[in-house]
């Protein structure tokens, strides 16, 4: 059986009186594991998570409330996230140092740290530049100052496990807004823009391997789009992250990456919404199905199993709904119905020529109106107590194999 193998170990290396974290080594061997950490294997449970309370948007940050408000509420979602096996989470930069620590000391969740790298507009010399020129050196030096600043910034940090540049950068290449649209194809975009950003992307893995010898540095893709550009101009990457919505399936997604790019794969998004656009209501039961099957595919696909062999893991999107995603800075005390882009991947709720992605209803929790503290209550879906049951099982445990892992999603429950 042919594996891709990927390595990883978390040391600790004793300075003084107090033992840090001295960084992250990789290797390729033969092990049966492709991502070790601590000695041992390690599967990533992952979850895309922020905290954003009902009424704010993307401008809302935890991190500048009281300490007692972070502290509330990271006990709150964190020991939610425990609950169900999740030991990572998706954070995009601003998050202080200090607080993936304290979530990892306190909760032993590890985060993926996140640099948009330009995908929603960038500020060049004062003046707002909406859509990312990749060639531009004004916004090559603008990026790489921001990337080295970054690993200047968390290196070392206990509890980062890996950094990610971008998200699904190359859809931004074609789209206009910050706002999801239906999926764009390879014709959409040149291959000379594709080609500078991807070369970007290389640089910027470079520049902080430069500063940080020992975390890896993953990408994060739409799709596979462009994968042959990716593989030569991305050689230096140590994961590929994509972010994925084909529906129950990810298809070959596996199997394309190893035989075009020979790199592990982490899915940095998938899953499904919660909302179903042709009868205008919650639908819980599709979601939570939707989410199992990909589970179900990204175990088997671990080096151990019989397929390609190169998943290290995932990060289901998202724990809880986002009310300010429809409109971005409108109706943001609204749960909007509205769905804004199509997939027939989502059989449900899908008629040719309409919208059935709705935005808002993508988490495995629902969300409450907040206090004067900012601090909200979660209503766990369906989906999260498939979750619970879904990493309960480990795929490096002696003994699992593709059978194991096929009767451990057959007895849970599909809606």
């Amino acid at each position: 059986m042919h594996k891709y193998l990927f390595s990883l170990f978390l040391l600790c290396c004793c300075l003084g009186s107090c033992c840090q974290p001295d960084g992250i080594s990789q290797s390729l061997d033969n092990s049966e594991a492709p991502f070790i950490v601590n000695g041992r294997k390690f599967i990533i449970n992952g979850m895309n998570w922020n905290y954003i309370p009902i009424g704010k948007n993307y401008e809302y940050s935890l991190w500048s409330q009281p300490e007692t408000t972070i502290k509330a509420a990271l006990k709150n979602e964190m020991t939610l996230l425990n609950d169900i096996g999740v030991n990572s989470i998706r954070q995009y930069t601003g998050v202080p140092a200090k607080w993936i620590q304290y979530i990892y000391e306190n909760y032993g969740i590890y985060t993926m740290l996140n640099h948009s790298f330009g995908r929603y507009g960038l500020n060049i010399k004062g003046a707002w530049v909406p859509n990312t020129d990749y060639a531009s050196p004004d916004t090559k030096e603008l990026l790489l100052s921001e990337i080295k600043t970054l690993a200047t910034q968390y290196k070392s940090t206990p509890g980062l496990l890996m950094y990610l540049i971008g998200n699904e950068n190359n859809y931004g290449l074609s789209w206009e807004g910050a706002e999801s649209e239906n999926l764009p194809s390879e014709s959409n975009v040149s291959n000379d823009k594709a080609r500078s950003m991807y070369k970007l992307f290389n640089e910027a893995t470079l520049a902080i391997k430069n500063i940080d010898k020992f975390t890896p540095v993953a990408i994060c893709n739409g799709d596979l789009l462009h994968l042959d550009i990716i593989a030569e101009e991305c050689k230096d990457i140590d994961v590929f992250g994509t972010n994925i919505y084909r529906g129950l399936s990810f298809d070959n997604a596996f199997q394309a990456v190893k035989e075009k790019l020979n790199k592990p794969v982490v899915l940095t998004e998938f899953g499904a919404d919660a909302f179903n656009a042709l009868e205008n209501n919650e639908d819980q039961k599709a979601q939570a199905r939707y989410i199992i099957n990909n589970w179900k595919e990204i175990y088997q696909n671990t080096s151990t199993q019989n397929k390609s062999g190169n998943a290290i893991g995932g990060f289901t999107f998202q724990f809880s709904d986002g009310w300010w995603k429809y409109g971005q800075t409108l109706n943001l005390d609204k749960h909007d119905n509205n769905a804004s882009w199509n997939n027939g991947g989502y059989s449900e709720d899908f008629v040719e020529g309409k919208n059935n992605m709705n935005e808002e209803w993508f988490g495995v929790c629902g969300k409450g109106p907040a206090n004067e503290d900012g601090l909200y209550k979660l209503y766990p879906r369906e989906a999260y107590y498939a979750l619970k049951k879904i990493h309960k099982l480990n795929p490096y445990d002696k003994g699992i194999t593709e059978k194991e892992i096929g009767a451990h999603f057959e007895k849970i429950q599909f809606p």
